[in-house]
């Protein structure tokens, strides 16, 4: 059966709404035959948020361990994801009712390998604030978001944190990159760039806008100019490797590209 899997990068310092979170995520509907499966992997070296998770049937909770940053963590949820889809889901964000079977139906009916839904800011007085979307509904040709945010000062017109994703295109693409802000962005620019995606009309989620929020970090803040940089080079670099991927057919309910086999390291360090 098809199953389409939410990655969530959990942190307890940041995780005061996560039963909003997880209260959408339990009240979501899905196309018939699918199955939903939730990854959360939880960063930092003292986890303690495994017990939200214990009553919730399609939640499967690991913890890092150590403090490894929101890149690396959504990789490794990604590493023990096995649905065919990804959607991105962070702890303090929601999910609207209906948000999967919106999702879902134009990766069977397109030949696409993202899709993303519209957002409402969710304000700390839990005002909602509309935005309108920079870009038409429906198909959207691989590279156009680039050309947009180049020439709006390396500024995307799509929200990452809500995206669905082809999983075996974003591993292909090298899941989410190793940097300390906007990793999101230089995953999908690299992404976008080579495929199609999919602009659902209607909001789906809700980002929400609090104090404590990662993204307001002053610690990385003064960093993204270098990480969108990064970002725009990626999109060039892509370009001139002349990647492409071949029909979304590949891709399609192949379980052999999700389940592999991984033994104990062979090269253990070695004592002193």
């Amino acid at each position: 059966m098809p199953t389409v899997t939410i990655i969530t990068a959990a942190y307890a310092p940041s995780a005061a709404y996560l039963a909003e979170t997880i209260a959408s995520v339990q009240a979501q509907e899905l196309p018939e035959g699918w199955v939903l499966e939730w990854i959360v992997q939880e960063d930092g070296k003292d986890p303690s948020l495994s017990h939200h998770f214990a009553d919730v049937s399609c939640a499967r909770y690991e913890a890092n361990g150590v403090q490894l940053g929101i890149a690396a963590t959504r990789n490794l949820g990604l590493a023990r994801a096995t649905g065919d889809l990804v959607q991105v889901l962070d702890s303090d964000d929601v999910l609207l009712p209906g948000a999967l079977l919106a999702l879902i139906p134009p990766f069977q009916e397109q030949e696409i390998h993202w899709a993303v839904g519209q957002a409402d800011d969710l304000m700390p007085d839990g005002n909602r604030v509309e935005w309108e979307s920079a870009l038409p509904y429906g198909i959207v040709p691989a590279g156009s978001v680039n050309r947009w945010a180049e020439s709006h000062g390396g500024n995307w017109p799509i929200h990452c944190a809500g995206l669905m994703l082809r999983a075996v295109a974003l591993r292909a693409i090298g899941g989410w990159v190793g940097l300390p802000g906007d990793e999101d962005i230089a995953m999908f620019a690299a992404l976008s760039e080579i495929t199609e995606g999919y602009n659902v009309e209607g909001v789906t989620w809700l980002y929400r806008q609090h104090p404590n929020q990662i993204t307001r970090s002053a610690a990385t803040r003064h960093l993204s100019e270098n990480c969108r940089r990064l970002a725009l080079q990626r999109v060039k670099a892509v370009k001139a490797a002349g990647l492409q991927f071949q029909s979304k057919k590949q891709f399609d309910l192949n379980h052999d590209l999700h389940n592999v086999d991984v033994g104990p390291a062979a090269k253990e360090p070695k004592e002193f």
